[in-house]
């Protein structure tokens, strides 16, 4: 940002850009949010591991229909239950009304291929 105004002959330091940042920020961010179109009612629940500093942790994503990446969540374990809990515990329902079906792969740590917002 700091370049693009200079070829224009405005100077700025770099607080100047971080005070803006800081003040407009969240209005943009709200902005960008309400003119995102509304998630399909498919979700699919993605699992996997990956190193973090040596130490193997699970990375847990819910993705709609159009592959369209809803939240995501590191945990220390991978079990059975954490894809309900991931979907229980986190704003997902909250945000966006509860899915229509969701979808699991096949990976060792789900216990379910589908579920209904009324087994959660």
């Amino acid at each position: 940002m700091e370049d693009l105004l200079a070829e224009r002959g405005v100077i700025l330091s770099r607080e100047t850009i971080s005070l803006w940042v800081n003040r407009f920020g969240v209005h943009f961010a709200a902005c960008i949010r309400c003119e995102r179109p509304r998630p399909n009612d498919k979700w699919h629940m993605d699992e996997v591991a990956i190193p973090i500093n040596g130490v193997k942790r699970w990375l847990w994503r819910a993705v709609d229909a159009n592959g369209d990446t809803l939240d995501i969540l590191v945990q220390t374990r991978g079990n059975a239950k954490a894809p309900k809990r991931f979907l229980r515990s986190l704003r997902l329902i909250a945000q966006f009304g509860p899915p229509r079906v969701g979808i699991a792969d096949k990976l060792r740590t789900f216990s379910f291929k589908t579920f209904k917002p009324a087994e959660m």
